[in-house]
């Protein structure tokens, strides 16, 4: 955007075009088109809007924080939606659900089985 306004303001100044394309590499053509959209504010910036959603990102960190056991259904409920969507929305929010690790006891009798005799 700044290079567009400089090359704007350079041709202003009483530059030619040649001395506009030696300068910035840019023909007449591109120079009129960024011109008319400068008139225009195309290149104004622009407010980025986020649509309403059954899920509400705050209140569902805010969920989490408060009681991390919860399960997705018992969220789900609160948000009158499905554990699918609340577990895509965690997705996003970069919140895994801790898994706990058990211990694997093994079964020696089973292992002493599958051991060829000879």
């Amino acid at each position: 955007m700044d290079y567009r306004l400089r090359a704007a303001a350079y041709k202003d100044e009483g530059h030619t075009f040649k001395e506009l394309k030696q300068t910035f590499g840019i023909p007449a053509e591109t120079f009129y088109q960024w011109k008319e959209k400068l008139g225009n504010g195309y290149y104004e910036t622009k407010t980025i809007r986020e649509r309403n959603r059954k899920i509400n990102k705050d209140v569902l960190k805010r969920m989490v924080a408060e009681k991390p056991d919860a399960y997705l259904r018992e969220l789900a409920d609160k948000f009158n939606c499905t554990g699918y969507a609340v577990f895509y929305a965690l997705k996003k929010l970069k919140i895994t659900r801790k898994k706990s690790v058990l211990p694997v006891t093994k079964n020696p009798r089973k292992n002493a089985r599958n051991i060829p005799q000879g």
